[in-house]
């Protein structure tokens, strides 16, 4: 079967061909148009902005994917697109691209949540048994969900303010170091010394599993706005560090609590160099299997939304041309 995955749920146009036979599956093509360079002027993503940039290059973006696959748009099996949760704007374009092309080919259409394709991205590597624990960790979602199989997902914690991605944004704001900011806090991280700021770890006493990154945000702030003298690159780093251990405390009290012992680390936040290596040392340390998807399929791509349509039509789910978009999931939470 051959998937064509589109995704626009943010400032990212993707498209995709995942083939997926008896082998196994393969992914033929997978490119991503950023709009970093549009939105960095205004230090953030402008929804109008996103939209339209999606309107402009998703049909040649298309064009291109086939082109890479080797593969004629007539010879499609599946579509499969996201549908929330994400801009509202920017999610119509994708949809009604995708509408478009299943009904011009009289194909399936699959729906996908954007947060279940970034648990499900680490199939695009290897398999792995069901069930285990996913951490959701990126610019718009920080999320522990119990994953029980590919369709099923059930809520454990999240944020309750800033998404982890979006602190580390706001912060390198704070610090007038540029956007996306992200990658550029990592970067300084990696020279700076951690112990030299004390920085708080927000609701590491709680004993849910819900996160939050706004008291972090605000002692950042309060320390810039101090006087007191820091090295830049020492802060980033006490940030990067507090992150990483609310992170992963919170992951391993999931395991615990649910007697499991996979855990898969997904998003954008994923492919950050000092949560991989400090979740290494936990799986390590207390025998766990630790399992992150290639840093490609970390951030927002279309391969991972390919996979995660394909499950859902093999779950019978699929969409007609009344399929609607949603800026926020709602997923049921674990009755445990």
């Amino acid at each position: 079967m051959l998937v064509l995955g589109i995704e626009s749920s943010c400032d990212e146009t993707a498209v995709a061909v995942v083939e997926v036979g008896k082998k196994g599956l393969s992914v033929r093509s997978s490119l991503v148009a950023s709009q970093v360079a549009f939105h960095r002027p205004f230090g953030g993503i402008v929804p109008e902005i996103a939209s339209r940039k999606h309107v402009e290059v998703i049909y040649a973006l298309c064009q291109e994917a086939l082109r890479e696959a080797r593969v004629e748009l007539s010879a499609i099996d599946l579509l499969a697109v996201t549908n929330g949760p994400g801009l509202v704007g920017s999610l119509v374009v994708g949809v009604s691209f995708a509408k478009a092309l299943a009904y011009g080919l009289n194909k399936s259409l699959s729906p996908v949540d954007h947060v279940k394709a970034h648990s499900l991205a680490i199939f695009l590597e290897k398999p792995i048994e069901f069930p285990f624990i996913s951490l959701v960790v990126s610019g718009g979602h920080t999320a522990l969900f119990l994953v029980k199989s590919p369709t099923e997902h059930y809520l454990l914690g999240q944020t309750r303010d800033d998404a982890a991605g979006e602190a580390f944004d706001k912060v390198a704001k704070l610090l007038d170091l540029g956007y996306p900011g992200g990658p550029l806090i990592s970067r300084l991280a990696e020279t700076g010394e951690a112990s030299k700021i004390d920085l708080p770890r927000p609701m590491l006493d709680s004993p849910d599993l819900d996160f939050s990154f706004s008291g972090l945000k605000t002692a950042v702030l309060n320390l810039v706005r101090s006087g007191r003298a820091f090295m830049v690159h020492d802060l980033c780093a006490a940030f990067e560090t507090a992150v990483c251990e609310v992170l992963m405390e919170k992951s391993r009290r999931a395991l615990k609590q649910l007697g499991l012992k996979r855990l898969v680390v997904s998003g954008g936040v994923a492919a950050n160099r000092r949560l991989r290596e400090s979740f290494a040392k936990l799986a390590e340390t207390e025998g766990l299997e630790v399992y992150f998807p290639p840093p490609v399929y970390c951030t927002d791509n279309a391969a991972m939304v390919a996979i995660a349509g394909y499950y859902e039509f093999m779950a019978g789910n699929t969409a007609d041309l009344k399929l609607d978009v949603y800026a926020r999931s709602q997923f049921p939470r674990y009755p445990g």
